[in-house]
C-alpha cells in the first residue's frame, strides 16, 4: 500500500485487475484480512470519491492471492468490466472496525511513521507496506538522497510499533546494509550501463 493509497479519510481496500467472463464480472485483488470482507463495508469508491462501486463477491479466482470474482451494480458486460481494470477501490476509514487492542493496527497507520534503531537514531520514514507473496515488507525512505530500503515486517525486524509516538523500532543485523561481494560487481555494471 503506497502513501498515495491512504489518507485520513480513505483506505485502499482492493483493486480491479481485470474482467471475468462476458456478463460483467470482474476480478478483484482484495487487501482485506479476509478477502471476501471487501464487500462487507458497503459501496466502495475511487480515490477521488467521484465513482461508487456496489460490489458483491460471487466467487474466488485465487484464494491464496486474495483474488475474487465480483459483480458491480450497473456493470453488465465484458466491455464495461474491462474499462474498470486498474481501478483502485477505497473504503471510508470511518467504516472500518475500531481496534481496541494496542497490538493491532491497520497497515495504512504505518505510512509516514519514523523508523528508528534501538537507540532512537532515525533511518527514515515508512512510505509503503507491500506484499509480493512472501510476506509483508516495509519500504523505508531515508532523508536526503540515500536509497530507500525494504525491511521484512516481522517481530524480529520490527519489534516495536508505537503509533502514539509516531515511530517503529527496527532491529537490523549489523551487516544489513552491506552488499554481498558478487552483487557489488553486478551493481557496478548496472550503474555503468545506465550512464
Amino acid at each position: 500500500m503506497s502513501a498515495a493509497a491512504t489518507s485520513d479519510k480513505l483506505l485502499l481496500l482492493g483493486a480491479i485487475i481485470g474482467a471475468h467472463g462476458i456478463k460483467g464480472e470482474v476480478k478483484v485483488k482484495s487487501f482485506a484480512a479476509q478477502p471476501s470482507d471487501i464487500a462487507a463495508y458497503g459501496p466502495l469508491s475511487d480515490a477521488g470519491e467521484k465513482r461508487r462501486f456496489d460490489l458483491s463477491v460471487v466467487g474466488t479466482a485465487d484464494a491464496t492471492r486474495g483474488i475474487l470474482i465480483a459483480r458491480i451494480a450497473g456493470v453488465a458486460d465484458r466491455n464495461a468490466a474491462e474499462a474498470l481494470k486498474g481501478t483502485e477501490l477505497y473504503v471510508a476509514r470511518a467504516k472500518l472496525p475500531h481496534l481496541a487492542d494496542s497490538e493491532e493496527f491497520y497497515f495504512a497507520d504505518l505510512i509516514g511513521l519514523l523508523a528508528v534503531d534501538a537507540a532512537g537514531k532515525p533511518y527514515g520514514r515508512i512510505v509503503s507496506v507491500d506484499n509480493y507473496g512472501a510476506g509483508d515488507l516495509l519500504l523505508v525512505a531515508p532523508e536526503g538522497d540515500a536509497d530507500s530500503f525494504v525491511v521484512p515486517f516481522t517481530k524480529a525486524f520490527v519489534p516495536v510499533v508505537d503509533l502514539k509516538a509516531g515511530k517503529v523500532a527496527l532491529n537490523l543485523p549489523a551487516d544489513f546494509f552491506e552488499i554481498p561481494e558478487g552483487e557489488v560487481e553486478a551493481e557496478d555494471a548496472l550503474q555503468e550501463a545506465s550512464r
